[in-house]
């Protein structure tokens, strides 16, 4: 089977999936495979199910007769399909990547060009080389543009999945201290990320610049297909406030007060309003876009609840994210908590970037500083410190927090959103 003679089935389908679990009528099921399973195992199922077909690369479990194609990579498959998609599709393709805010990025440029577009984009965080191409295989005929995460831990993920997209529009967020071990430093994390621009230049799309970036200006001076915001000099200029913890946006006469908290997002609401106004989007609309939408994915995200005002921020951290989300929450009229949870990925790096956010935590004065996990509990001479989630649930059943204001920052693997009910 190639991938020009599935495309017509492909197209008949109704959508792609990888979880057996998850298969519905006229779905097309890709069998992927681990150490301890072979998902080519519930290629029958998917079709008994009412899938339209299944790709599996096990030869024992195919069977054309019922719509189950072997072939000799899943992945590779899953990958050459969405490169052909992509091919036959007619729309602008916006990219993004960076260290920090990707994805609150991606969500608000969702918002505000959902304003003029039927938009498709990335679905939670699927950004990783099986999730964009799975992105670009929900792009349908209903489509007028779409926006697409790009993560990446190591060099040359970016180049694959740019590939695969092939995108005329690319932002990157930021170059920070996020996936060092793979990316070999700071420096190689800019080099992996730059890896957009680099495609981007060689087919002549256009780039979406914060010119007050250093490095986003240093990396795209020599190229002219540039939109860019920021500074007084900029095409696009937003004036920032903040509100009752809030971040929003002046401009064009109108203010639109977000519900995400901190001025390191000033940033991402900018990118998605500039990038609004370059398609058309009027400023009314912009502002409704930027009011509405509200976080719900442990980013930024502030809750309310009995009397107590809780920052959940636990999606993801690195040195960079840390250092803005403390400075921030200090800000905060108040008592204070933080519970921060081990910096994930960190290579050599860790420990130090460990000891420098105790050291931070230490002189922006908080009322209480508690760390959960290992790599924070070996740098944690003084203060409160758990191995883990469940501890950290024990110890706060038996000393409550009284204070105003709470902080949950950590690296995904600590999970530290399972305290926010004993909060």
């Amino acid at each position: 089977m190639n991938v020009q003679d599935f495309y017509p089935l492909f197209l008949r389908s109704s959508r792609v999936v990888i979880n057996s679990r998850t298969v519905e009528e006229n779905d097309i099921f890709f069998a992927f495979s681990g150490t301890n399973f072979d998902g080519a195992t519930q290629a029958k199922t998917a079709v008994l199910k009412g899938a339209a077909a299944a790709i599996v690369e096990n030869p024992e479990y195919a069977d054309p007769v019922d719509n189950i194609y072997c072939v000799e990579s899943t992945l590779g498959f899953l990958q050459d399909l969405a490169r052909f998609h992509r091919s036959q599709l007619n729309i602008p393709v916006i990219a993004l990547t960076g260290s920090n805010g990707k994805t609150t990025t991606k969500e608000l440029m969702h918002a505000v060009l959902s304003q003029g577009f039927e938009v498709q984009y990335t679905r939670g965080n699927l950004n990783n080389h099986i999730g964009v191409p799975l992105t670009v295989l929900s792009i349908r005929a209903e489509h007028q543009m779409a926006v697409v995460e790009m993560g990446a831990n190591h060099q040359k993920e970016i180049e694959l999945l740019c590939d695969i997209a092939r995108p005329d529009y690319g932002y990157i967020t930021n170059f920070g201290k996020a996936h060092l071990e793979g990316f070999g430093g700071v420096e190689g994390v800019i080099k992996g990320k730059s890896e957009l621009y680099d495609h981007l230049i060689h087919h002549q799309g256009t780039i979406l610049v914060n010119d007050e970036d250093a490095v986003q200006v240093e990396k795209t001076k020599d190229y002219t297909q540039v939109i860019s915001f920021g500074s007084a000099k900029a095409d696009y200029r937003f004036d920032g406030f903040e509100q009752n913890n809030r971040v929003g946006l002046r401009f064009s006469g109108y203010e639109a007060l977000s519900k995400l908290t901190g001025s390191y997002n000033l940033a991402n609401l900018c990118a998605a309003a500039a990038l609004g106004e370059h398609f058309g989007i009027r400023p009314e609309l912009i502002k409704t876009a930027i009011e509405s939408y509200t976080p719900s994915n442990m980013r930024s995200q502030i809750v309310e609840k009995d009397g107590k005002v809780v920052v959940l921020d636990t999606y993801n951290a690195n040195p960079s994210s840390m250092e803005l989300s403390l400075k921030n929450f200090a800000q905060y009229q108040g008592s204070k908590t933080v519970i921060l949870g081990d910096m994930l990925e960190l290579g050599s790096d860790s420990e130090q970037e460990h000891i420098k956010i105790l050291q931070l935590t230490a002189d922006l004065g908080f009322d209480r500083v508690i760390t959960v996990g290992p790599l924070f509990a070996a740098v944690n001479e003084e203060g409160t410190s758990l191995q883990n989630t469940a501890d950290a649930a024990m110890a706060l059943k038996e000393n409550p927090v009284s204070t105003e204001n709470i902080l949950l920052k950590g690296s995904r693997g600590i999970a530290l959103e399972k305290l926010f009910d004993i909060l």
